[in-house]
């Protein structure tokens, strides 16, 4: 698995986390200050990134938590055959399939034999992000 660790309350609206092994991207973080009894705590609210699931994660601000690596790249569509997309890495031209269920339907729209799109790897999973 492709994660690393990082300390709760030193993450920020925008970035990455793991909830209940999903990638999820942070859409809003609260900070609470230390009380008389205990540490502050960070509750943070989280959108999946495959999912689209929203999940929330209450924890100590010191806490260590899973926050995924992604992996950016380029990638061609060589061939549409039903669900599945099939995509060529740029990098070591290996072979990708996504199920084209998992592509924003804007984005599946612009797909075409040729064209090139960014792909993010998470977790081992793919994600078309953008068309180039």
């Amino acid at each position: 698995m492709a994660t690393k660790y990082a300390e709760a309350g030193s993450l920020k609206e925008g970035s990455y986390i793991v909830i209940d092994g999903e990638p999820c991207r942070i859409v809003e973080i609260e900070k609470s200050k230390t009380g008389k009894h205990g540490s502050a705590k960070a509750r943070i609210v989280a959108v999946g990134l495959f999912d689209g699931a929203k999940r929330t994660l209450s924890v100590p601000a010191d806490a260590q938590v899973e926050v995924p690596i992604v992996s950016k790249f380029t990638a061609q569509v060589i061939a549409m055959a039903g669900e599945m997309v099939q995509l060529m890495d740029m990098r070591d031209y290996k072979t990708i399939e996504v199920p084209s269920s998992s592509i924003d339907e804007e984005i599946r729209n612009k797909l075409a034999v040729g064209v090139e799109v960014e792909i993010w790897e998470i977790l081992g999973r793919y994600r078309v992000v953008r068309v180039r």
